[in-house]
């Protein structure tokens, strides 16, 4: 296991140092390509270490999946009893932000960034907690595997054949003050499955043969390498801009024609994925029309994911020409990329008019049109 801090030590701490005069309490997030990694030990293991120094340290909520040496790492922190909320006939163990926020601790461990709490808690999400945590002025440790990140929902499904269901809207993770890979070979991680350091042997069984195929964890792992590896570029890029006073104008606009079916939340992460790459904004357009109960809460779960992908949603009142009206945003805003469902047109429709992406070429220079296949 190879735990690979932000090789910027002076961008980590300029940032806690302005967290600490902004009064908010600082997110130190440990990254995993794929469970198993050794994310939580690590996590204890800083808490060690802190307590060692004379930090004040609790345990929000940590899970050790009946781990025995991360179990062992508990020992002597202090652990805020956790909250029981039964729902439907069973009990759940959820973490005590009251609690937390009661005993104000400096530093805060709150295990699985990503988790859904159980219906009845106060919020829907853990991350949400730990805002509210932070807002208090306390500092939070937490841990995440990259394939809760929202964005990246699509990639790991395609390269998985698994649905994750609990994501995380990745301004959470670019908010936080430091990221750290916690770095494990796929070899290492399968030997640690077969010998059950990760899952009982039943499930262990069922996961080297699924999840934890070699070819899975391999791509997993350069994923949590490269999203590592760009949250550091960014930081620093930021830091170096603010620190310059520099014009925060950007010369890259991309944008995403949203409408109310479930694929256009593939190309706002597709979009969102371009716009990272390019360093430039990203605007999310739909038409305003008339649409039936079903068809109207499909367009609301777009526009909330592109909202958790900061966004800029703008609706666009419908005209006779759709083309024109995109063409006259695209020319306002600036905007240099767009972001298009790709349909299969027949030879017959293809001579007899043009497509929306070539129309839209030919209405605005420089234009550079991206087509993802509804398949993606």
């Amino acid at each position: 296991m190879n735990e690979r801090p932000s090789p910027e030590a002076l961008l980590a701490r300029a940032r806690r140092e302005e967290k600490v005069a902004s009064g908010r309490g600082t997110l130190r997030v440990y990254l995993g390509a794929f469970p198993g990694v050794g994310k939580t030990y690590a996590m204890l293991s800083e808490a060690q270490r802190r307590k060692s120094y004379g930090e004040d340290v609790v345990v929000g909520f940590v899970e050790t999946h009946g781990r025995k040496t991360t179990a062992a790492m508990i020992d002597g922190l202090e652990v805020i009893p956790r909250k029981r909320v039964e729902y439907r006939g069973v009990a759940v163990d959820e973490m005590e932000t009251e609690a937390i926020l009661r005993r104000r601790p400096a530093v805060c461990l709150v295990d699985e960034l990503a988790h859904t709490n159980a219906p009845g808690s106060e919020r829907e999400k853990r991350y949400e907690d730990v805002e509210v945590i932070r807002d208090a002025g306390i500092n939070v440790v937490s841990t995440l595997n990259v394939q809760h990140l929202e964005s990246l929902n699509d990639t790991v499904e395609a390269l998985t054949g698994i649905r994750v269901r609990e994501t995380i809207p990745d301004r959470v993770v670019d908010e936080a003050d430091e990221l750290i890979l916690i770095d494990l070979s796929p070899e290492g991680a399968r030997a640690r499955m077969e010998h059950g350091h990760i899952y009982p042997p039943e499930q262990a069984r069922a996961a080297l043969e699924n999840f934890f195929r070699q070819e899975n964890l391999a791509q997993l792992r350069e994923i949590a390498l490269r999203r590592t590896a760009q949250e550091v570029d960014e930081q620093l890029d930021e830091y170096m801009r603010e620190a310059a006073v520099r014009s925060l104008d950007m010369d890259e606009h991309v944008m995403v024609l949203v409408d109310e079916t479930p694929a256009s939340r593939t190309l706002i992460r597709r979009g969102w994925r371009i716009a990272q790459g390019l360093k430039a904004d990203l605007l999310v357009a739909y038409f305003k029309r008339e649409l039936d109960e079903t068809r109207h809460a499909e367009l609301i779960k777009t526009l909330e994911l592109a909202e958790d992908l900061n966004a800029h949603i703008h609706p666009l009142e419908p005209t006779a020409d759709d083309a024109s009206a995109i063409a006259g945003f695209l020319h306002k805003n600036g905007v240099n990329h767009i972001v298009l469902p790709h349909r299969k047109r027949s030879a017959g429709a293809r001579l007899l008019s043009r497509s929306l992406a070539d129309r839209l070429m030919l209405a605005v220079p420089h234009l550079d049109v991206h087509l993802v296949a509804s398949g993606e």
